[in-house]
């Protein structure tokens, strides 16, 4: 998936650098990804490591982590449930398709009006197969991660679900098909949990905690409403042109307060190397970081220069204003 923070591209200078302080063996530590997103950093060290501790506070992103991260044992018949989705007759009252797409309000468009009714189609079925326990709880979040990708791909919006586009674009007039959302099987247990950060590290205990809070003042719940509207797929009244829900703001987005937010965490912290992605555009500085870091152990910094999500892709991308300099900071909490 296009996400704003996606540290697909920064996997080897995370990893290298975790491997340089830590060691290569990891396999008798516990690894925890606390503002998990999409999973990428966690997934990466998924058969490396004894366990997986994953949480993020956005619903979509915790179906996405109890398939890819939590899933570790095969599935079986999970290619007959993903055949009878893809053939289900369409649905022309479903939610998505009466708020989300133009031929039933002639207002919003996000998806085209065949993928509205699919989407409605397949988001029913597999919760009617969940409330009848036909299927597991494993298979319905491997189905549910499938259906958000798979409905991503065909999304009418520039990456992020903040607005859709006036018109279908290609990829948006493609019919949607639901593709699997393959996991790494792993002999070992892993866990997944839909909580507010700073509460949750009073809670958990191991030995690597990897960072990746948001940056600035973009909130995630808006950003992405509508993978959370499909995951949870609940009846409410959107609001605005772009179909908002009530969603929660991340205190980390606000620069009033985020100092404290880290500090809190850390404070609270039960693991000795803690690793924080930030970059030079954030809420905080380097030094501002730096400060609150010291006071809890053994700090460094490792620094890498990449280019920058872009949700308006354009062909030409190369020059300098398209890159940042993205930090990992280091502690070896006393």
């Amino acid at each position: 998936m296009n996400y704003i923070g996606s540290k697909y591209k920064l996997l080897n200078f995370i990893k290298n650098t975790i491997y340089s302080v830590v060691g290569q063996n990891l396999s008798d530590k516990v690894f925890c990804d606390i503002f998990a997103g999409t999973g990428v950093v966690g997934r990466s060290f998924k058969c490396e490591v004894k366990k997986i501790i994953a949480n993020d506070s956005e619903y979509y992103s915790f179906v996405l982590n109890k398939n890819y991260i939590e899933n570790h044992c095969e599935l079986l018949d999970k290619e007959h449930y993903l055949n009878e989705l893809n053939n289900l007759p369409l649905i022309e009252n479903g939610f998505i398709y009466q708020n989300y797409c133009i031929g039933a309000n002639g207002l919003r468009q996000y998806f085209s009006d065949f993928n509205g009714k699919k989407i409605d189609a397949v988001r029913t079925k597999i919760e009617q197969w969940k409330n009848k326990n036909i299927i597991s709880a494993n298979l319905y979040f491997f189905l549910l991660a499938s259906l958000l990708e798979s409905a991503d791909r065909v999304a009418n919006t520039a990456s992020v679900y903040g607005a859709y586009l006036k018109k279908l674009k290609k990829t948006a007039q493609k019919k949607l098909i639901l593709q699997p959302a393959i996991f790494e099987l792993s002999e070992n247990k892993h866990e997944v949990y839909l909580s507010d950060s700073n509460d949750l590290i009073k809670k958990i205990n191991g030995d690597i905690l990897y960072l990746d809070p948001p940056y600035n003042a973009r909130q995630y719940g808006a950003n992405y409403h509508i993978l959370n509207t499909l995951a949870k797929y609940e009846n409410f009244i959107p609001k605005g042109k772009t179909g908002l829900p009530l969603y929660e703001k991340s205190k980390y987005c606000s620069k009033n307060l985020v100092q404290n937010q880290l500090e809190d965490l850390l404070k609270n912290a039960n693991f000795k190397y803690i690793f924080l992605s930030y970059n030079n555009e954030g809420l905080m500085s380097v030094a501002q970081i730096r400060k609150i870091l010291e006071k809890y152990g053994r700090y460094d910094l490792h620094t890498t220069y990449y280019q920058r999500f872009k949700a308006d892709k354009t062909e030409n991308r190369n020059h300098k204003a398209d890159y940042t300099n993205e930090f990992l900071h280091i502690l070896e909490k006393n």
